[in-house]
C-alpha cells in the first residue's frame, strides 16, 4: 500500500475527509487525525463495507503547550462547532496535558509529551499508530512502523509503558467480530 492508496481509502470516508477540512481551515498547532478511523475506514474500503463501518470515534490530537482544561475545552468547542451536522463522535485531545489526566483515568503513569506523534507513538496495536494532516499541497502521514500491517489487515501489539495485554485482548476481540478478516497476533507473555 502506497501513501497515496492509503490517503485515497481514509478520505473516502466523508467524516474523515471533514475533519481534514475542519484543520485546514482552523489551522490547530501540530494537528492530526489518528488511529481506528484511518486504519478502520481503509478496512472498510478493502473490505466492500460501509466506509464507516464499526468506527467508534475519530480521534484528533494537537500539540498547544497551555496545558489549562479551558484553553482545551476552547478548541473542542470550536472544532465542534465546524462540523455541526456531522452525525459522528469527535474526540479532540491536546497532546500537552495528557499527563494530567491518564494516570487518574487509566491508573497508570503517563509521561509529558513533546509534539502529537509522541502520542501516536503509544497506541496499543502497531496498526493504529498513524496519523494524516493536511499540509499545503496534500497530506501528511505520520507512520512509524510503516502501512503494511494496514495494507494485509495484521494487529499487533505495541509494546509501550501503557500497554496492557487486557486492553489489547479486548480491542483485538471487538475488531476480529467487525472484520473477520484481519490477523491478531497474540501478545508476548
Amino acid at each position: 500500500m502506497t501513501e497515496d492508496d492509503f490517503v485515497t481509502s481514509a478520505i473516502k470516508n466523508p467524516v474523515n475527509a471533514a475533519i481534514m477540512d475542519v484543520l485546514r481551515a482552523t489551522a490547530l498547532p501540530d494537528a492530526w487525525i489518528v488511529s481506528g478511523c484511518l486504519v478502520q475506514t481503509v478496512w472498510n474500503v478493502r473490505t466492500g463495507r460501509p466506509v464507516d463501518h464499526g468506527i467508534l470515534d475519530y480521534d484528533v490530537f494537537y500539540f498547544d503547550p497551555d496545558t489549562s482544561w479551558d484553553a482545551e475545552d476552547v478548541v473542542i468547542r470550536r472544532v465542534a462547532s465546524c462540523l455541526v451536522g456531522i452525525d459522528a463522535k469527535v474526540e479532540v485531545r491536546n497532546q500537552a496535558r495528557v499527563h494530567l489526566w491518564y494516570p487518574a483515568k487509566h491508573g497508570r503513569p503517563y509521561p509529558p509529551l513533546s509534539r502529537s506523534t509522541d502520542g501516536i507513538d503509544r497506541f496499543l496495536t502497531a496498526n493504529t499508530q498513524v496519523g494524516l494532516r493536511p499540509v499545503r499541497d496534500g497530506y501528511e502521514i505520520y507512520a512509524p512502523k510503516g502501512l503494511d500491517d494496514i495494507d494485509q489487515m495484521i494487529v499487533r501489539p505495541n509494546y509501550t509503558a501503557n500497554f496492557t495485554a487486557a486492553n489489547y485482548a479486548a480491542k483485538a476481540a471487538r475488531w476480529k467480530a467487525l472484520w473477520p478478516e484481519i490477523t491478531v497476533i497474540a501478545p508476548e507473555p
